[in-house]
């Protein structure tokens, strides 16, 4: 398996503390490979309170193996750290995505962090789409979120990352704290797509019309491995509604699919609907809608 890069750091030992060297740990990892033609979850091993349900086939034995991922508390609190690493083999189809929104709490008294680190691992030949539902940041989070996908040859791999900011419904909106987020991706050892983005309301970008602008909800969507990436543009830009508040393009080899705005349900239903543009392109297949999207 490739190995996690340096840049995530080791995790403590947890242990229940409630001063300022809290730390809360929980990881998955799982492994998909092809068996008698049909993706198998072969690997599925956990610590803390990170769990999958069973494996689906809801598109049919030689269809993608549809895996759902638990995090019980449904949410990151101060100290929490949570690891998660899937691996998809030669041949195998994998979809990942969880039963809810994910949320990131106010930090304690203290100002500890939390931390999330991903690592998706797409070896030649495999796909791996990688859906999770929204996530919902409150005023003073504090944490780090970090993903990292390595693709071998010619593994095709989609995924997207929804973040509101706030709840501006109930008059919360995010004034304090100061969330990272990190994605890499990584194509047979070369860096395709590097960036960083520090969330933080007390730096001018976040109001500034050159950064954030004041937006409360972003959304990134990306793909490798699409099929006719300026046909698969141009089909982004027919079907989905027009609006100053995404773009797309490719850059690398990369497709990159933006949205900044204010409206959390516009954004997943942006992403949702590109993934029902470009799956057939990355994966000969219609999309296949989770059945825990739909509860």
């Amino acid at each position: 398996m490739t190995a996690i890069p340096r840049a995530i750091p080791e995790h403590r030992e947890s242990g229940h503390r409630f001063d300022a060297d809290r730390h809360w740990a929980a990881s998955l990892s799982l492994a998909f490979e092809p068996r008698g033609g049909v993706t198998r979850m072969t690997r599925s091993r956990h610590q803390g309170p990170l769990r999958v349900q069973r494996p689906f086939h809801p598109e049919g034995a030689d269809g993608a193996c549809h895996v759902y991922l638990l995090h019980p508390p449904g949410g990151l609190v101060s100290g929490d750290a949570l690891t998660i690493s899937a691996r998809v083999a030669s041949g195998a189809r994998a979809l990942l995505t969880t039963p809810a929104a994910n949320k990131l709490y106010k930090a304690d008294s203290h100002g500890v962090a939390w931390s999330q680190h991903t690592h998706l691992i797409v070896d030649d030949g495999g796909i791996l789409e990688w859906l999770p539902q929204e996530t919902i940041a409150f005023d003073g989070s504090r944490g780090e979120q970090y993903t990292t996908i390595d693709i071998t040859g010619t593994g095709r791999c989609l995924g997207w990352e929804v973040m509101a900011l706030g709840r501006p419904a109930s008059h919360l909106p995010y004034v304090s704290g100061r969330i990272e987020q990190r994605f890499q991706l990584i194509r047979d050892g070369q860096p395709l797509w590097l960036e960083r983005q520090p969330l933080d309301p007390a730096h001018r970008r976040f109001q500034g019309r050159w950064g954030q602008g004041g937006a409360t909800v972003q959304a990134t969507l990306w793909a490798v491995g699409v099929d006719d990436e300026p046909a698969a543009i141009e089909a982004l830009r027919e079907t989905l509604p027009a609006s100053p508040r995404w773009a797309v393009t490719v850059r690398h080899g990369v497709l990159l699919l933006r949205y900044l705005g204010g409206e959390r349900n516009d954004a997943w239903a942006l992403c949702q609907r590109a993934w029902e543009v470009l799956r057939p392109r990355l994966a000969g297949r219609d999309a296949h809608v989770p059945r825990i999207w739909l509860t």
